[in-house]
């Protein structure tokens, strides 16, 4: 398994220079999550983006090293605004691996549950699943990608009516 981080809410920080909250150039969330998991797994800072800066040359990059890796299984830290589009682009191009996408609505320096819950449900997941496709992991939920969006709303993953 490879897990890719691509930035996020998830990762984001508080600068307390500028009073933004910023992805930082750094694996730091992950990293403080993985250490208490027994197992090791490799990981790749990719694109350290808020997902609304994605572009598709981002998407075309996280594809490149989904498709050069030995690996067929991948969790992919996302952020939560354009994870469905990320994953409608990556479930196009594979379907002979398994790709789980996770974020968290709150930073993992604000809430270090949601994040750490969301990571974790998406690596077990990950470890058992017996169905190559694109999945999201959020909010207690890991489906195939096209039956979670996100409810801006309510500020929540839903399953799709």
């Amino acid at each position: 398994m490879l897990i890719l981080n691509s930035g996020g809410t998830f990762n984001k920080r508080y600068n307390s220079l500028t009073g933004d909250l910023e992805v930082p150039y750094d694996n730091d969330a992950i990293n403080r999550i993985l250490i208490s998991v027994e197992s090791s797994y490799d990981l790749a800072g990719v694109v350290y983006k808020d997902s609304l800066d994605m572009t598709i040359d981002d998407r075309k990059i996280l594809a490149n090293i989904i498709m050069e890796s030995k690996d067929d299984v991948f969790v992919i830290v996302h952020g939560t605004d354009t994870m469905r589009e990320t994953a409608q682009f990556l479930g196009a191009i594979f379907d002979d691996r398994a790709i789980v996408l996770v974020g968290a609505m709150k930073p993992f320096e604000i809430d270090q549950v949601e994040a750490s819950l969301n990571l974790g449900m998406a690596i077990g997941f990950a470890k058992g699943v017996d169905e190559y496709g694109v999945y999201i992991c959020m909010n207690g939920y890991i489906e195939p990608w096209e039956k979670l969006e996100k409810n801006r709303k309510f500020g929540k993953f839903e399953l799709v009516q």
